[in-house]
């Protein structure tokens, strides 16, 4: 199979940063402010503070090991509405810069305590750099006192979200159910508290297709086939996307949408609303996909033929099958990128469609599972992207 989009480069101890038609940018885990050089004249396309302390947690969490969905998450909103107070400020206006600079520094000390000496010395750089001609002049000091405190706000906040928290019990016992082995089992985004969703349900899919049946069947036999005839490359996918993809990643959606936002020159305003509204619809799609999950307990291809075998480095994971949640979240984060940049319309969904495939590569998924978690994140995204965002109720 010749592969949609070109594979994005895994640096051990590095986090990569974007893919696409221009050279991503790299940074070194080492440096000690994350400083990101740029050879050509500052423009403020260049100097998004949203994209940098985005690019900035990829390295973190490519250090150390977070729940990066949620760590994204709660950055890009401390991140957003960071530049909306900034924006609302009295005039002079502080620099939205600075503001989205300050409130990132909080968020990220708080997920990457390890760190923070990097972090604010990262903030310190970033107080020093060149910066375009429309922001030679402005009080960085007053942005950055907005951004603590949105930081702290948000933050206080993220602690009532319940992620972790649901018990899903234990799955009922017969033919086409996961079986469970006595470890520990995911939770995920079940129960947790939602940006946009009225519901964990709101966009359950229907059932899978029942056990045993012609569909199931026909599934089921399309993994086996996979398995037992397995490409290098076909390994090669499952594996990016096992890695890149996930609860401890999220970096190629990340990255992308970084890339896209440079390339399409968005404001840092606009970019932090792209880069809120990508992972918020992510979380929720993830609550809405473990929702599912524990509603229909549906079992693995591995379980339901012991022949299917799983690349080296795949773990199977502790929760059902239906759906699948690389699919859930991809679809989610790239419904929310053809909205944002409906022109990347046909790599956005070759990206989503290679993220539910790797997958079934793995062994470890139905194609069903994908399909309906891209049609599960898109509806999450759908309703984020017509959401008022201002409505979200924080103080509470």
């Amino acid at each position: 199979m010749r592969r949609a989009i070109p594979y994005l480069t895994v640096i051990v101890a590095a986090a990569l940063t974007g893919c696409g038609e221009q050279p991503a940018t790299v940074l070194d885990p080492a440096a000690p402010a994350f400083a990101v050089t740029n050879p050509q004249a500052v423009k403020f396309w260049n100097e998004l503070a949203s994209v940098q302390w985005n690019e900035r947690a990829t390295v973190l969490a490519a250090i150390q090991p977070v729940d990066a969905g949620r760590m994204y998450t709660y950055l890009s909103f401390a991140q957003y509405r960071a530049a909306m107070a900034a924006a609302a400020g009295t005039d002079p206006h502080p620099p939205v810069s600075a503001a989205i600079g300050a409130a990132s520094a909080a968020v990220l000390s708080s997920f990457f305590p390890a760190h923070v000496a990097r972090i604010e010395a990262a903030l310190d750089t970033q107080q020093a750099a060149a910066r375009w001609p429309g922001a030679e002049h402005t009080d960085f000091a007053a942005g950055g006192a907005i951004g603590r405190a949105v930081g702290a706000q948000v933050l206080a906040w993220a602690q009532g979200d319940r992620f972790g928290l649901t018990d899903p019990g234990t799955p009922p016992l017969g033919p086409g159910y996961w079986i469970w082995t006595g470890g520990p089992i995911v939770r995920g985004g079940l129960g947790a508290r939602p940006f946009f969703l009225d519901a964990g349900d709101e966009f359950r899919p229907p059932p899978p297709p029942a056990y045993g049946s012609a569909a199931f069947q026909a599934a089921l036999a399309e993994v086996r086939q996979i398995s037992d005839t397995r490409t290098q490359q076909q390994t090669d996918v499952a594996l990016f996307w096992h890695i890149n993809q996930g609860p401890r990643s999220n970096a190629v959606m990340n990255g992308t949408a970084r890339e896209l936002i440079v390339k399409h020159h968005r404001s840092d305003t606009e970019a932090a609303r792209i880069l809120f509204l990508a992972n918020a619809s992510a979380s929720d799609a993830g609550i809405g996909c473990f929702d599912a999950k524990y509603h229909y307990w549906l079992l693995r291809p591995t379980m339901a033929d012991l022949a299917i075998t799983i690349p080296a480095g795949i773990a199977l994971p502790p929760h059902p099958s239906y759906p699948s949640a690389h699919s859930c979240v991809s679809g989610a984060m790239t419904g929310t990128l053809i909205a944002a940049f409906p022109s990347e319309r046909d790599r956005l969904e070759a990206l989503a469609q290679e993220a539910g495939l790797s997958r079934v590569y793995g062994g470890i998924h139905f194609r069903f599972d994908s399909d309906a978690g891209i049609a599960l994140g898109r509806a999450v995204a759908s309703k984020a992207w017509h959401a008022d965002l201002e409505a979200i109720d924080i103080t509470h």
